[in-house]
């Protein structure tokens, strides 16, 4: 509200950082929708025009963001941007330890109860910093999400907030591109008047399926028997064939398609 009467109000936030940080240090670069594209080009060229140092990890390489991105040609300058006055380090030693910490830790609770609950919050201990974790919500296509804990590429949420309200098949593709590890409790069996939450959760376990997710879920039945309506019972039935694969030890080793 203070800039909103200046020509350019990134000017004046790039300046306001400026003022106070020489060096900057960004945690997990990710760009997820047009709106967060055009707003990092305007604000990464002010901090850079006043000599202001940016630190940043990101799991992709700055050519990969924001990759096939509505109107991605847009944010194609902030790309330049960052390539002109980044050293880029590739920091993939081959090994990916936090997902070898997992190599134990068990995939589908039943029932999704207190113990379930603890099993989950071990792994996802064993997957992040643990001081690093974070709570509340995540932005999606210009949507918050609720989520238990994320960090690192890990994510955990509740099966309602990823099910239950009105979900786009873009926002699972966002989550599925961003988070190599998904947690998801509390899944129920699903009757005929959850068609709706059915069809989304379908939705979602193909595209975590498709980019070699890791999924950890706490459930009210064995995968084959959480769907008890009759109209999807051809497509959960692909579903649950698929949530049985992503437990076996050659999905769980393929790599994140990002």
């Amino acid at each position: 509200r203070e800039v909103t009467d200046a020509e350019t109000p990134l000017e004046h936030v790039a300046a306001h950082f400026a003022s106070r940080a020489r060096v900057i240090c960004l945690d997990e670069m990710h760009v997820n929708d047009i709106t967060d594209a055009m707003l990092m080009y305007g604000l990464l060229k002010g901090l850079f025009a006043r000599g202001v140092t940016l630190v940043t990890t990101a799991n992709a390489h700055p050519d990969a963001l924001y990759a096939d991105g509505l109107q991605r040609e847009q944010f194609l300058p902030a790309i330049e941007l960052i390539k002109q006055h980044a050293e880029l380090l590739a920091l993939d030693g081959g090994t990916d330890w936090r997902q070898r910490n997992l190599a134990d830790a068990e995939l589908w609770h039943v029932p999704p109860d207190r113990r379930a609950d603890m099993s989950l919050v071990a792994t996802f201990e064993k997957a992040v910093a643990v001081n690093r974790r974070k709570r509340d919500w995540i932005t999606i296509n210009g949507r918050r999400i609720t989520v238990v804990y994320w960090a690192d590429g890990v994510a955990w949420f509740d099966f309602r907030s990823l099910c239950r309200g009105p979900r786009a098949a873009t926002d699972y593709l966002e989550i599925a591109r961003f988070f190599h590890t998904v947690l998801l409790r509390r899944i129920p069996v699903m009757g005929a008047a959850d068609d709706d939450a059915a069809r989304r959760f379908i939705n979602l376990i193909d595209t975590l399926y498709d980019r070699n997710v890791r999924l950890f879920a706490s459930a009210a039945a064995e995968p084959e028997a959480l769907y008890a309506g009759s109209r999807l019972t051809f497509e959960f039935q692909r579903t649950a064939s698929r949530l049985r694969e992503m437990q076996t030890g050659e999905y769980q080793a393929q790599p994140h398609l990002a």
